[in-house]
């Protein structure tokens, strides 16, 4: 059976399970896990921020990171098929009080003139106040497209002065550095917090990070403890991480080359295709699905109409030409 449903069925390497094996480890509760303070000096350095801080799933990571900027009663703005507007299942606001509303772009792109003309500032008691841009780099239900570095420096402009912050949920942030060529300190520069997750490309089998300042930092390790997510001896997974950062992020590019090949076998074009998700239209989506994997690939339904298709680790090139044959014959 070949997965394509998502990047976070990849099984860890027996690489990373050695590294994971032979972690240095301590009470991370208490600040002592050595691999841990090891990964978040090293993820926020990459990313040209000050701190970061490890956490079980890339939700959390933002929901803390958008918390950091966003108190009760104010909003976030964000594209409409945002991961953290349609699949976080509404944490920012049963959590943090969050409000949201949403601009429309089928590929999840930054559209300035909507957000300036959506942006609420402070109007005294009268109006929800307009505190945070939230922008989604690559964009996970766009089909893995990449932002432009100028559309969002030029969102980073505009927010400044406006008076808001920029969150950046970069889930899969290495994948549009891969796709680019563009530094991770220069994704980092254009936010004031990051998400980034090590357990879908990468290939590790847990653990996300929120990056930012210090102070922030600082204050997300309560709220992630009043979460539920103070961990321990947790540098078994800060290990899998860090071993992932070593081997696995220029590989990346074949799995956008991959995408591309499925792309074409089913008839979307692979220039739309900028890194590791397919994203295609189907009618009979559901049915779609169960005759795939009955033919042993698995892919999954994200629309009623729509099917995605993700490469990974998991996936070897005879992997993906082989489920390019079964799935352009269906």
């Amino acid at each position: 059976m070949i997965d394509l449903r998502s990047d976070t069925v990849t099984q860890p390497t027996e690489a990373m399970r050695a590294a994971m094996a032979r972690a240095d480890v301590g009470d991370d509760v208490y600040g002592e896990d050595p691999t841990v303070l090891e990964l978040q000096e090293r993820v926020a350095g990459l990313l040209g921020h000050e701190a970061a801080l490890f956490t079980p799933t890339g939700s959390m990571a933002n929901v803390l990171a958008v918390r950091s900027l966003v108190a009760p009663g104010q909003e976030v703005l964000c594209e409409a098929s945002a991961h953290i507007a349609r699949a976080e299942l509404g944490a920012h606001g049963a959590y943090n009080g969050v409000t949201m509303r949403t601009w429309v772009h089928p590929r999840g792109q930054v559209d300035l003139p909507m957000i300036q003309g959506m942006f609420a500032p402070e109007l005294g008691p009268f109006f929800v106040r307009t505190t945070a841009i939230s922008v989604e780099n690559t964009h996970n239900f766009a089909g893995g497209a990449v932002l432009p570095l100028a559309d969002l420096r030029d969102l980073r402009e505009y927010a400044v002065g406006a008076g808001a912050a920029v969150h950046l949920d970069g889930a899969r942030i290495w994948n549009a550095h891969v796709a680019t060529g563009t530094p991770l300190a220069e994704y980092g520069a254009v936010a004031d917090v990051i998400a980034v997750c090590l357990s879908k490309g990468l290939g590790a089998p847990v653990g996300s990070l929120m990056v930012g300042s210090r102070d922030a930092i600082d204050e997300a390790r309560i709220w992630r403890k009043r979460m539920g997510g103070g961990m321990r001896q947790v540098g078994v997974l800060a290990a899998a991480g860090l071993h992932a950062l070593d081997h696995h992020v220029e590989r990346l590019a074949d799995d956008h080359t991959h995408a591309r090949l499925l792309a074409e076998a089913c008839g979307v074009d692979p220039a739309t295709v900028d890194t590791n998700i397919v994203v295609v239209p189907r009618q009979d989506a559901a049915d779609f699905v169960v005759r795939a994997a009955e033919a042993g690939v698995r892919v999954a339904v994200v629309g009623p109409t729509v099917v995605r298709l993700v490469t990974h680790l998991g996936v070897t090139r005879d992997d993906a030409e082989r489920a390019a044959k079964v799935l352009g014959a269906l």
